[in-house]
């Protein structure tokens, strides 16, 4: 052991939020704290508790990249653990760009654990080649602080190494070694009834590219105790406020929007802290979906699950895990989850755990990285810790207009009313200074719509939706 290991170190972890900050459902969806899909928030948990020793401490450092904050980086802390999902993807290029930029004034190690590419089902590269220049740079700037860069699977590997680069580690993703080097999942009974708790996921493109709503609307028919787990945020915020700004929240054929029968029925949730999610899932029967977190939630939980692949990042990860999975578009619309339930072998998952496992702390002792499984308490003090926290329930269907489901809506409302008009009161004081006279313009002239009032501000986040439910049945 290093004289640096032997010490208390800094570790700051890219990610939404710390597992022990808690927060409401309104403040959590307001300050987006899993970065658009609840599903980052599962290998990010998961994370904090692997690194978790006696010897190291662990930060959540917000998920947004702040290169102007790498002094300070540099000053308080001893690495920077960066756990990624499909970076390279055209979507994602820019908060690349920043993230390089970042670790490009950064002096201390930067380890990354499990990043994907993401490309179609045939592992077709193509359409990443416009970024190759920036997924470049960014790994070049994070190998030249660290010995390797763990990569999620097979297809990632292969791309990277096209690039010229070799120290790429297949590792996969943190959340499936969140219980150490053990995984126990057996079958609860040997077929599905009409009874029995299925938890169904899917993304807005599954929906509308794949065909996905019809296996789940058939599914809704045939089984009474379905439940659709949503992650987005906008999904989140159909389902807590009934609207969203984002116009891929009007498909109606997502269970999170208002008008579709199991959002009616109640029969649809979303977590914003793993550790809810993970314990309301033990529940039920069998899970499947388009999701891999989602279904990674489940397995976590010890219930089978089969995933319906619509591209390589969730393909490569189940092949190297052995999760049972089939590809989404050579899956029939009219599939009824009994098959799928009946299908899915767990062995390969089950009994190449252990090897999956030491090859992922392997990579981490190789980049200077103890994990609490092999030099802590195998993670009893941050289950303890986490137990004990009082975590916000699951985001559900807004259907009802009771008093206690308005009571925390309005309190969010007024509050953000406050924090509105401090804000406003501050910015005319600014302008005062700066502008004189213009300030009075923009109270009173054609320059008021650029300062909106905070009732205004306000009124647009709450007052709709309130509106609409309040409003009697035509």
């Amino acid at each position: 052991m290093t004289d640096e290991l032997s010490r208390q170190r800094r570790i700051l972890l890219r990610s939404g939020k710390s597992p022990f900050d808690v927060a409401s459902l309104e403040q959590s969806l307001d300050r987006d704290v899993f970065a658009t899909n609840a599903g980052n928030l599962i290998f990010s948990d998961a994370s904090h508790k692997i690194l978790t020793t006696p010897r190291a401490e662990v930060f959540s450092n917000g998920i947004r990249t702040d290169p102007s904050a790498a002094g300070r980086i540099n000053e308080e802390y001893d690495v920077f653990v960066v756990p990624l999902a499909n970076a390279f993807r055209p979507t994602f290029e820019r908060p690349l760009k920043r993230m390089t930029q970042l670790i490009k004034k950064l002096r201390i190690p930067v380890v990354v654990l499990g990043v994907g590419a993401q490309a179609d089902l045939k592992y077709d590269a193509t359409r990443l080649k416009a970024m190759e220049p920036t997924v470049r740079e960014f790994v070049t700037e994070v190998l030249n602080r660290s010995a390797s860069i763990g990569v999620r699977g097979e297809f990632t590997e292969q791309y990277l190494k096209n690039m010229g680069f070799r120290d790429v580690e297949v590792i996969g993703c943190p959340s499936m070694f969140m219980n150490g080097e053990t995984f126990t999942l057996e079958k609860k009974s040997e077929s599905l009834t009409a009874e029995s708790r299925i938890s169904v996921n899917g993304s807005h493109s599954a929906v509308r590219s794949h065909g996905l709503d019809a296996i789940i609307r058939q599914a809704h028919e045939r089984y009474p105790n379905l439940r659709f787990v949503g992650q987005n945020l906008l999904e989140a915020q159909l389902l807590h406020w009934r609207e969203t700004s984002n116009p891929i929240g009007a498909q109606t054929s997502m269970p999170t929007h208002p008008s579709h029968p199991m959002y009616r029925e109640g029969k649809v949730r979303l977590y914003v802290d793993p550790a809810t999610w993970i314990d309301e899932l033990r529940a039920f029967d069998f899970s499947f979906g388009s999701r891999i977190h989602g279904n990674i939630a489940a397995l976590l939980a010890g219930v089978p699950s089969t995933v319906l692949c619509s591209d390589s990042r969730t393909l490569e990860l189940c092949r190297y895990f052995g999760i049972p999975h089939r590809k989404i578009s050579e899956t029939p619309k009219n599939i009824d989850p009994a098959e799928l339930y009946e299908a899915a072998d767990f062995s390969e998952l089950v009994n190449g755990h252990k090897e999956r496992f030491l090859r992922f702390t392997g990579f981490m002792e190789r980049n200077g990285l103890e994990n609490t499984f092999h030099h802590g308490d195998s993670g009893k003090a941050f289950d303890t810790h986490m137990s004990k926290l009082a975590l916000p329930p699951a985001v559900r269907p807004w259907t009802g207009t009771d008093p206690d489901s308005l009571s925390s809506r309005f309190s969010f409302m007024q509050s953000r009313i406050n924090e509105l008009s401090t804000e406003n009161a501050l910015l005319r004081s600014q302008l005062e200074k700066k502008a004189g006279p213009v300030s009075i313009k923009l109270q009173t002239g054609e320059g008021a719509a650029a300062l909106p009032s905070a009732y205004r501000r306000a009124r647009r986040v709450v007052g709709r939706p309130v509106r609409r439910l309040l409003r009697p049945e035509q």
